[in-house]
């Protein structure tokens, strides 16, 4: 039986609440990073965005530690692309050398890359990338709004949400940043 649209529509919203708005923010924390290439004229923003995702994650897990007594480690799982190499060399760049905010220190392995097919987990991931692209590339909040309070913050400061956009100031107020 063919499923219509609005079915699809309702499948969306319900597996980033089910996947990950009902899990924060006990076991579920949304990092990203959005960048407007028009923004960052002469910066590569792979390598912006790689290192806005891999410092605010550290300093995530730093937290974790420094304030929770909580020693965890982590890891950055992305769906393969064309930039797969790209992120492999940033990420022995940000420990070895560091980045601008210093080195990542409490990873437990580089980044791995998955065929979203072959696990719900990165097609999770892809639910959330689609639900923020649809909010800022096309102002549709429809499935952003699900998630929109899963973003990593800590003492009333968001963390997990990075917009580089000549937009940034409207895009803030928009969401209440």
């Amino acid at each position: 039986m063919r499923s219509g649209k609005s079915d699809r529509l309702r499948g969306i919203r319900d597996a980033l609440r089910m996947g990950v708005a009902e899990f924060y923010p006990r076991s579920v924390r949304v990092f990203a990073s959005v960048i407007e290439k028009a923004a960052v004229a002469g910066q590569d923003p792979i390598e912006l965005g790689f290192e806005q995702l891999s410092s605010r994650f550290d300093q995530f897990l730093q937290r974790q530690y420094s304030k929770h007594n909580n020693p965890q480690r982590g890891i950055m799982i992305f769906d393969r692309s064309s930039t797969e190499q790209r992120i492999q060399t940033l990420a022995r760049e940000f420990k070895y050398r560091g980045h601008t905010w210093g080195k990542t220190r409490n990873y437990a392995e580089v980044p791995l890359f998955l065929d979203s097919r072959a696990t719900r987990l990165i097609q999770l991931a892809d639910l959330v990338a689609f639900a923020i692209y649809r909010n800022f590339e096309h102002g549709d909040p429809t499935f952003f709004q699900e998630i929109e309070k899963t973003f990593d913050a800590e003492g009333g400061v968001q963390h997990g949400l990075f917009i580089k956009s000549t937009l940034k100031n409207q895009l803030a107020l928009d969401l209440d940043c």
